[in-house]
């Protein structure tokens, strides 16, 4: 049986007003009165119904993120830097896995309006948005994270995968690489549309002859879709390789470096250089380590759930905040003695 707070009210000898104000106002009542009303909370096991307290109010206390890929690494970081700038705000995070598809993004964007959430925290996987500027026209703040506006029509927190994919490309070619495959896809995902962007400037501003690259789209960003392009290019003749890699993400990267790897076929670096994108924790830990872009994922977070709050708050106007990436370098891309 429910326990409601005319129950708690009558076994402490209060009103039901003198019970709320114990629950949401204990600055207001004497000491012994906020005793004998959390003891009586207590004896009869009463659970406050913060959800219909928070509708009532109009909004909760909790924050939608829907993230690409919770599988990956980077977003998991992406989301604890969010809970813990929620957790200082007396916030919560609720955490929704697109999965790459469109209609569970949208499912997550319906149920985080039904639950009236302060703000919504979002890697949209399009470039239309029309969807997410009705949902901040009805009241709730949207902030994009890992992507960004040119019309700051929307506050947003990203890395400038431009750079990131140049660094990548440029140091390939700074190792001595010339034919250079990317791996990543789908290209309805901005950031891997903006990597491969850069890696397209960084050969066309290459001061080396004969410097190709080479584009190889993949279904998506998992270790699965990378081992499927590794092995399609270690089936290949050996003059008909690419002797260095980027791949989009990090878990591409793991994929492509099991396949090439697999029976000992094709040694990396000295066949086949490989850098990847994120620098996740396990891009360290790799049998052979690998070099990568590294984006701050935990300050990304963090710092998405902060421009929600100012906004929110009427503080400030919409903010565009973007990071550098940084190139780290390790075993997988050395130079070739």
């Amino acid at each position: 049986m429910t326990v409601s707070v005319r129950d708690v009210a009558a076994a402490a000898s209060v009103s039901v007003g003198t019970v709320s104000n114990v629950l949401n106002r204990p600055d207001k009542v004497a000491p012994a009165t906020v005793a004998r009303v959390t003891a009586a909370i207590a004896e009869l096991g009463f659970v406050r119904n913060d959800a219909a307290r928070q509708l009532r109010a109009g909004h909760s206390r909790s924050i939608g993120l829907v993230v690409l890929d919770v599988r990956n690494p980077f977003f998991t970081d992406v989301a604890r830097g969010a809970e813990d700038r929620a957790a200082e705000a007396g916030m919560t995070v609720l955490l929704g896995n697109s999965d790459e598809n469109t209609d569970r993004e949208g499912a997550y964007l319906d149920l985080f309006e039904e639950q009236r959430v302060a703000g919504v925290l979002i890697s949209p996987l399009a470039d239309d948005l029309p969807r997410l500027q009705r949902i901040r026209d009805r009241g709730t703040t949207v902030v994009l994270v890992d992507r960004e506006v040119a019309d700051q029509s929307f506050s947003s927190v990203a890395v400038d995968d431009v750079v990131g994919g140049s660094l990548a490309v440029s140091h390939l070619i700074d190792t001595g690489r010339r034919r250079i495959a990317f791996i990543g896809g789908p290209m309805g995902i901005r950031q891997v549309v903006d990597r491969l962007d850069g890696a397209r400037r960084a050969v066309a501003a290459a001061d080396a002859e004969g410097v190709s690259l080479e584009v190889i789209e993949t279904e998506s960003l998992t270790v699965l879709a990378g081992r499927a392009a590794g092995e399609a290019i270690r089936e290949r003749a050996a003059s008909d390789r690419p002797d260095a890699i980027f791949a989009a993400n990090d878990l591409l990267a793991m994929g492509v470096l099991q396949a090439l790897m697999m029976q000992g076929s094709i040694d990396v670096p000295g066949e086949i250089a490989l850098i990847g994108y994120d620098d996740i924790d396990f891009a360290a830990a790799a049998v052979v380590p690998m070099s990568s872009i590294r984006q701050p994922a935990a300050l990304i977070g963090y710092t998405a759930v902060d421009l929600m709050l100012k906004e929110a708050d009427g503080e400030t106007a919409r903010e565009r905040v973007v990071f550098q990436p940084e190139l780290v370098v390790r075993e997988s891309t050395s130079s070739r003695s």
